[in-house]
């Protein structure tokens, strides 16, 4: 019976060499696809309580932050429901019928839009930071300026947002069990004044 030749012997040497290298690092890297798997992070969420005139950033059950708002006025109140973030912008233009305002201290959106896919409304700054707390908006959800520009930061496009009108058990919760009141509710938006049908106008 002859043996095989070195360079056989080596050959099949490297054969082996390279299947075990690559069935090691294959089971590395169904490992690894596993753990990124079952660590996905929980789904993040926007609260807002119209009552309260407070939002709060949940990821999964756990609270993030809270923050103050601006709600709507009497005259144009916020919308109630279930919305998504459909887009996010840094330095918004202000656009009302016959009014541009480009980004700087004088722009009523502030320093940071989030938009809603409910056209018109979203959850922006302000140049009015004594509204926060009222019911004071064309709808819109403000916050102060340093808290958008935080929020801004931490949610992203797709993440749910919940405009709720009622108090519910998830709000009291949240907000606690009495909804938050102040003196009086400011209205800045007169009666017979036209809302802007403009996709980022203030709200």
């Amino acid at each position: 019976m002859s043996q095989p030749s070195t360079a056989s012997l080596r050959n099949q040497v490297s054969y082996l060499a390279v299947a075990i290298f690559f069935s090691a690092y294959g089971v590395a890297a169904q490992t690894t696809s596993h753990t990124q798997t079952s660590e996905a992070k929980p789904e993040r969420r926007i609260v807002v309580s119209i009552a309260d005139r407070k939002l709060a950033l949940l990821e999964g059950e756990r609270v993030v932050k809270v923050y103050d708002v601006a709600v709507g006025a009497a005259v144009s109140p916020s919308p109630n429901g279930e919305y998504r973030i459909a887009q996010r912008l840094k330095d918004p233009t202000y656009y009302h019928p016959g009014v541009v305002i480009g980004p700087g201290k004088n722009n009523p959106l502030g320093p940071r839009w989030i938009g809603l896919d409910v056209k018109g409304f979203g959850i922006h700054g302000t140049n009015r930071p004594d509204s926060i707390g009222k019911n004071a908006s064309h709808g819109c959800i403000r916050l102060r300026n340093s808290d958008i520009e935080d929020l801004f930061a931490r949610v992203q496009v797709g993440d749910r947002v919940s405009l709720i009108a009622e108090r519910t058990e998830e709000v009291a919760r949240l907000f606690g069990s009495e909804p938050m009141t102040t003196k009086t509710d400011e209205t800045v938006v007169a009666k017979n004044e036209a809302k802007s049908d403009e996709a980022r106008g203030e709200r």
